[in-house]
């Protein structure tokens, strides 16, 4: 595993999955609230993470809400992810074929107080739950989204087996799309992976 790197207002900590990242970002702050940069690109290369983004995207959910498990099949896209308002555990899934850690996943707890960012690589599945009342989720991708080559994959897929942080007595929320993703068997079988 690579070693963390400290890179200008950065901290770029690998995961056990070769590409995912987190990214830890310098806060400064006094009695008038704070002030950080979340993005540059220079100290990103130092750290690792050499992306070309193209798009920002940003969204708003309630507690218990799950979005994901998603990825786009033909055009990949890269993505710098953190929370501006909440709480979130966010997670990614390893879809690169030949990778040693096909199928398994990495998550982290995002929030507008611990100014962590995740950074999920091209070949991943992506999504997140809410643990707060609400979130403002935000995300920079290196392609742009392409609503007729979306993918996705069970959120609760007892083979991947993410160990989702539920809030007790909340239901899991999820939108009519994100129920009906397959299984991550039906999905290698259907590519014609063997695993």
């Amino acid at each position: 595993m690579q070693e963390t790197v400290s890179s200008g207002n950065f901290t770029f900590t690998p995961t056990s999955i070769e590409g995912v990242t987190v990214v830890d970002c310098k806060s400064y702050g006094d009695a008038r609230g704070y002030f950080m940069e979340t993005y540059k690109r220079s100290d990103f290369v130092a750290g690792g993470i050499d992306a070309d983004f193209v798009q920002d995207n940003q969204s708003s959910s309630t507690q218990g809400v799950l979005r994901g498990l998603h990825f786009q099949i033909d055009h990949p896209q890269s993505k710098l992810v953190r929370v501006v308002e909440g709480e979130v555990f966010d997670v990614a899934v390893d879809l690169r074929e030949g990778s040693p850690t096909f199928g398994k996943w990495e998550g982290v707890v995002l929030s507008a107080q611990n100014h962590r960012q995740f950074f999920v690589p091209r070949g991943f599945a992506h999504g997140f739950y809410v643990l707060s009342e609400t979130a403002v989720f935000c995300y920079k991708c290196d392609d742009v989204y392409h609503p007729n080559d979306e993918g996705g994959l069970m959120w609760d897929d007892p083979t991947i087996g993410v160990e989702w942080p539920l809030v007790e007595g909340v239901e899991v929320n999820l939108s009519e799309k994100d129920t009906r993703h397959p299984s991550f068997s039906a999905y290698c079988s259907a590519r014609g992976i063997a695993r």
